[in-house]
């Protein structure tokens, strides 16, 4: 077993698996790069969401956002779990995931034509240049392996190819039904590994794996950060609107910073112990990433709203923060908290916070700022929670003299 992040050395042209209890396992550059400019096709994809919801089309813009984000996102899971597995960080490796980076730009460059003219060929070829190197590597696993191993490879790499024939109805069919060729293709791409693990699981890290997840949400909560500094700025500077803008950045930081806190509050990767647990974990992360990056979009809708860019009226604009900060909380605490919680104290802190979020929405001028407030609040009853629990802990095992 080897006791860094670095694989050893495979025979030139192979691609075999690492060890689930390979310790010292981390992100790589690499990774850490894949993540980077993946997060350029979120932040396209957040700007034509707020252009969307400024203009009171927010329907269409949410579900427009919706299916651009899934094709991020998919792609991006893929690659995450498939180099737990599998990187031996080798020099085609390495040109196969840069080619999955082009794609994914290629994708972004696409964005604003889905959005505005409902033309997705832009974002279908980048899609297709991300599904075609990953099942090039698949197929390299399945060279280089053999038995029930090779039968999951390749499941994997027939299952990637038949689903892009199927995206080609977001091309060919009517824009009605678009919507339904996205909900069926969706739900088929999700089913390609529960049906190739079946027979052979993958040797994904644990460890790794939620290090992964845990960036990426990390560069999601930070571009969330930029839109709204940069929504901000153009505020002041267009409109001398400091006062009217302070308290949506005020909430707006406090939220962030408190989604922040609750998501690495636990330490998750002990509880992804079987594929089961672990497919539940990471398909649930769509809406876990996808809320975020909307709350930054909200924010943007908000200031817009509030030095009078956007059609749209306060309580709409106030709903843009608050509904996706509530669907943040609850499918981190579904995915993460809930599993570490003692007591029903402990397990209503998060629940209650996105109910309570949810009522600010028809606060009005102040609805961003005391979502913050009250998300802020969240992390405190938490912390004081497990304080009070861990000091009745140290009281109870404590031999009495």
């Amino acid at each position: 077993m080897t006791s860094s992040s670095t694989p050893s050395p495979a025979p030139l042209g192979r691609l075999t698996a690492r060890g689930r209890e390979e310790a010292h396992r981390v992100a790589s550059p690499l990774e850490l790069f894949f993540d980077l400019c993946f997060v350029v096709a979120i932040a396209q994809a957040g700007v034509q969401l707020v252009h969307s919801v400024a203009e009171s089309h927010a329907g269409e813009g949410i579900l427009n956002y919706a299916m651009v984000f899934f094709a991020i996102w998919w792609a991006w899971m893929n690659f995450s779990w498939f180099a737990s597995a599998y990187d031996n960080d080798d020099v085609l490796y390495r040109v196969v995931t840069l080619v999955q980076i082009a794609g994914v730009l290629v994708l972004a460059a696409g964005v604003s034509k889905a959005f505005e003219d409902h033309d997705f060929l832009v974002v279908w070829l980048g899609y297709v240049i991300m599904r075609l190197a990953m099942s090039t590597q698949w197929l390299r696993v399945a060279r280089s392996s053999e038995g029930p191993e090779r039968t999951t490879a390749l499941r994997y790499a027939g299952g990637v190819l038949l689903c892009l024939v199927g995206w080609l109805g977001l091309l060919i069919l009517p824009e009605g039904g678009r919507p339904w060729v996205f909900l069926v293709m969706a739900v088929l791409e999700m089913c390609v590994p529960r049906y190739a693990e079946k027979g052979f699981p993958t040797s994904w890290h644990p460890h790794h794996i939620s290090e992964r997840y845990g960036l990426f949400t990390i560069i999601v909560l930070g571009e969330t950060i930029a839109a709204a500094t940069v929504a901000v700025k153009s505020g002041v500077d267009e409109n001398d609107a400091l006062g009217e803008l302070l308290p949506i950045a005020a909430g707006g930081l406090l939220i962030i910073f408190s989604a922040w806190w609750i998501y690495f509050v636990v330490p998750i990767h002990g509880h992804l112990r079987s594929n089961k647990q672990a497919f539940l974990w990471g398909y649930g992360h769509y809406l876990i990433f996808a809320s975020a990056a909307a709350v930054g979009a909200g924010l943007e809708v908000a200031v817009e709203q509030a030095v009078g860019k956007a059609h749209i009226s306060t309580l709409a604009a106030s709903a843009a923060v608050t509904l996706p900060t509530a669907l943040y909380l609850l499918t981190v605490w579904a995915l993460h908290s809930r599993h570490f919680k003692v007591g029903i104290a402990q397990q209503l802190v998060l629940p209650t916070t996105a109910f309570l979020v949810i009522l600010c929405t028809f606060l009005g001028d102040w609805a961003v700022l005391t979502s913050g407030i009250v998300s802020a609040l969240a992390v405190a009853t938490g912390v004081t929670l497990t304080a009070r629990m861990a000091t009745r802990e140290r009281k109870e095992a404590t031999p009495v003299v």
